[in-house]
């Protein structure tokens, strides 16, 4: 039962505080365990054993610490080791973070401040983004949404339900390392191919199950379920990763939306492939209802994982 309270409890802290940033967050400290432990490996010859040594070193201390750490509190007392875990369930999860930062590109967008508007979408998004125009920039935060609906929120939420908080960060370590050093350029493609495959492997069963989840989610908002079981089924695999496309497709098809196509790394343009039907133009009101869509998409997958639990008892 401790995991379910760890789980409900963490869940609705976020939803209600998200991520003040005066607090400690265990994602900062694995982020910052990345860039000290890439210069320690990066020593070495062979880039991607170097860099497959940093994941796992990354992977196991992220489950070992928190692991050690909750069983010494719980010998202590049971009730500190509930808080402890509580709180590090809480930060585990990102819906009012996502929710939040792309909300500070939806209003700029309103009041027809571009600048600003591309500038934080800039802190959320990998592309570049300084010469978007409005439609551009809203398509950009609504893909955000959709995408880290499933490794911000849903996913987190099951491997906290099948391992609790250390299988949880493990995850986020993933997440991480992926997010990190998981790119196909010029200096990560062997260094970060580890982690980056390891990351498909991990999200490949939450994408899926998350684009179920964000399907109920539409039905239950109203929204266009028909079209979005229509869109997943034809447009789920329309990007290089084998997840990222599952919640776009969705949410593409949802809203009746156009999303991804052609953008721009470092400079360099690069050919994607659309997801969803391009049956009207994307307007800011579309980040808001990406939000629902996600929330939607999180409160399912709570009430699921948590009958998934119940079962595991």
């Amino acid at each position: 039962m401790t995991i379910l309270i760890v789980l409900i409890m963490g869940f609705l802290l976020d939803m209600l505080f998200g991520d003040p940033r005066f607090l400690p967050h265990p994602i900062c400290l694995i982020g910052s365990g990345i860039s000290k432990g890439e210069k320690i490996f990066r020593k070495m010859k062979n880039e991607f054993i170097g860099g497959t040594l940093l994941s796992i070193a990354i992977i196991s201390l992220s489950f070992a610490i928190p692991f050690f750490l909750l069983r010494l509190l719980e010998s202590i007392n049971f009730y500190l080791g509930l808080i402890v875990q509580i709180f590090l369930g809480y930060q585990i999860f990102a819906a009012k973070s996502l929710k939040t930062e792309s909300m500070k590109v939806y209003y700029p967008l309103i009041d027809g401040d571009l600048p600003l508007a591309r500038k934080n979408l800039s802190y959320i998004v990998g592309r570049d983004t300084e010469n978007l125009d409005g439609i551009q920039i809203a398509k950009a935060a609504v893909e955000t949404v959709a995408e880290n609906t499933t490794d911000g929120v849903v996913a987190p939420m099951i491997f906290m339900a099948l391992g609790g908080v250390p299988l949880a960060l493990m995850y986020k370590a993933i997440n991480t390392l992926d997010s990190m050093i998981g790119y196909r350029n010029e200096k990560y493609l062997y260094f970060g191919k580890f982690a980056a495959r390891l990351d498909d492997a991990a999200n490949f069963i939450p994408a899926r199950v998350s684009a179920v989840f964000m399907i109920a989610s539409a039905f239950l908002l109203r929204l266009d379920a028909r079209n979005a079981v229509k869109i997943f089924l034809r447009d789920r695999f329309n990007h290089k990763s084998p997840n990222s496309a599952q919640t776009e497709s969705v949410c593409a098809g949802a809203l009746n939306i156009q999303l991804a196509g052609d953008a721009s790394y470092f400079g360099q343009l690069y050919r994607k492939p659309t997801i969803g039907d391009h049956n009207r133009e994307i307007v800011p009101e579309d980040i808001k209802l990406a939000n629902k869509l996600m929330y939607g998409t999180a409160i399912i997958g709570l009430i699921a994982v948590c009958l998934l639990r119940l079962l595991m008892i």
